[in-house]
């Protein structure tokens, strides 16, 4: 009988530890799963970080070459522009560009007699003296042999004339422009402005259709920068 009554004590016993110890148990085993939430929290964020950053630097990477292909696609442009402009210009174009620029000026020139008129007279007939050698030198240029370009190169005579003529051509558009600024007739003023804008867009022509020239591959240019290397 006292067996039984120490038994029953001893589960007693054990009932009331287990009793005690549960909460204690499950509190860890919450603390400890909530632990282990929060640091699978943190790795979903220091991964989600990574992949942000990865995420900057392939836009970034796209951005360079986004600029790159502009670049690329603005020089393909230009060196349209230029390979357009250099089959449009031939030397019977510019000799009626310059012609009608002369007799604009001219115009002033009698109207502003012993004035300002002697000086646009004086570019007018530059200009109209030039006309001549600008043109014969384009078309040169322009119908020169393909195979001799190819062998030797470009006409550099003739291109080293026509840089010699734009240089010319700048100052002159230099003297328009001061002359411009002196006048205070405004039709005179209008007349300068047009034919400053006419000589300016025919000598870019000119400089595109020189550029196109001077960058055509010849053999012999070619065996010069291999020896010079």
């Amino acid at each position: 009988m006292k067996t039984i009554k120490n038994s029953q004590l001893l589960v007693f016993f054990l009932i009331l530890g287990i009793t005690f110890c549960l909460p204690v148990v499950f509190a860890k085993a919450v603390n400890l799963d909530q632990a282990t939430t929060t640091e699978s929290q943190a790795n979903v964020n220091e991964n989600q970080a990574n992949i942000n950053e990865n995420q900057a630097n392939i836009n970034e990477n796209q951005a360079d070459i986004n600029e790159k292909q502009n670049k690329i696609n603005e020089k393909q442009a230009n060196t349209n522009k230029n390979q357009d402009n250099n089959s449009k210009l031939n030397g019977a174009e510019h000799r009626n560009v310059v012609a009608t620029f002369v007799q604009s000026l001219l115009k002033v020139a009698d109207r502003n007699q012993g004035g300002i008129g002697e000086q646009v007279k004086a570019i007018a007939n530059e200009q109209n003296d030039s006309k001549d050698n600008v043109a014969e030198a384009i078309d040169k240029i322009q119908n020169r042999n393909a195979i001799k370009t190819f062998l030797i190169g470009t006409d550099y005579k003739n291109i080293g004339q026509l840089r010699s003529e734009m240089v010319k051509t700048g100052n002159q558009i230099d003297q328009l422009n001061r002359l411009s600024d002196q006048t205070t007739n405004t039709d005179d003023k209008a007349i300068f402005q047009a034919q400053i804008q006419v000589l300016t867009q025919e000598q870019q022509k000119i400089n595109d259709f020189l550029e196109v020239n001077e960058s055509k591959f010849s053999l012999f240019g070619w065996f010069a920068k291999l020896f010079n290397k």
